[in-house]
């Protein structure tokens, strides 16, 4: 069975362009990988060259699709999509684009045919994002973690540097693959607060665009998104300011973030990154994302168009 077919007419792909891959699936704290998905399909209008088999690679009982039921019959069945187009920045640079769902089944024969298309196009560099939670507070710049084969974006932007094993996504395989390859990759990971990670974070989206800006020369509008983001966190710090227990976990967590962006914990580097992203003494995310959760849904604001989940 083929796991693709090419699109009839697709635009020809200029050589050199860098490779941006989103994909949906095992983790997406803040909704990131969703959001920005959203913002590419939406706002920069992607022409797709190659459209994956879902029957192939996708797992519909674990990720069921939507079907809309309208009074007396069934107007809509929306299909996921992953699909590698051809896409226009905001300046109208040109790059290609990996995106949808996180495959479910034949990863390796995935990233092998996605590696047979990043020849055939000759793709200049390989971007991805995904997103984790993390014991840190939303009045400090997001942190990454970066990995790959560009030393100078993980030398500057790579914020914690564990030594760790973690359930493996695909975006890992086809990074781990491509470096192999020769690629010039670079996999970011955005550390969104905890007690965030279950809604939908604009300013986690604000910092993968602006990532994926930096490691690939591209540029995308983004008033609206910061927009969006300054009503959220007005809408939290209001919530903040109504409860001191919140206001005490969101001061403990700042003094954990600065202590360790001070390079103040004693000891080696492990033990430094332990301190600083263990919850230990912290507050629960639970409770405390429980907290915001009632206050965002009895406060929707004016955007109602965004999905608090």
């Amino acid at each position: 069975m083929d796991l693709f077919e090419r699109v009839a007419n697709a635009p020809v792909v200029p050589p050199r362009l860098p490779l941006v891959v989103l994909l949906t699936g095992f983790t997406d704290a803040g909704g990131t990988v969703a959001s920005v998905v959203d913002y590419m399909r939406e706002d920069l209008e992607p022409r797709p060259i190659v459209i994956f088999d879902n029957d192939a690679l996708l797992d519909y009982r674990a990720r069921r699709p939507i079907v809309t039921f309208d009074q007396d019959h069934l107007s809509e069945f929306r299909s996921p999509r992953l699909e590698l187009s051809l896409v226009h920045d905001a300046l109208g640079q040109p790059f290609l684009l990996l995106a949808g769902y996180e495959p479910d089944f034949q990863w390796e024969r995935f990233v092998a045919l996605l590696m047979g298309l990043a020849d055939e196009f000759d793709v200049g560099t390989m971007t991805w994002v995904h997103a984790i939670a993390m014991p840190a507070p939303h009045t400090r710049p997001l942190s990454t973690t970066v990995s790959g084969s560009r030393g100078d974006l993980i030398q500057a932007h790579s914020v914690w540097k564990p030594h760790t094993q973690v359930p493996a996504t695909v975006g890992h395989l086809i990074e781990y693959r491509m470096s192999e390859g020769g690629f010039p990759v670079a996999g970011f990971v955005m550390l969104v607060p905890h007690y965030l990670a279950e809604t939908d974070y604009p300013g986690s989206t604000l910092a993968a665009l602006d990532k994926l800006m930096t490691a690939t020369g591209l540029v995308f509008g983004l008033d609206d998104l910061r927009n969006d983001n300054r009503e959220y966190l007005e809408r939290i710090e209001d919530q903040i300011a109504r409860n001191d227990d919140l206001a005490r976990m969101i001061t403990t967590l700042e003094q954990r973030f600065d202590a360790y962006a001070a390079g103040e914990f004693d000891g080696d580097e492990r033990s430094r990154d332990d301190a600083a992203f263990d919850e230990g003494d912290l507050p629960s995310a639970d409770e405390l994302a429980a907290e915001l959760e009632r206050f965002l849904a009895d406060h929707p604001g004016d955007d109602e168009h965004r999905r608090w989940e």
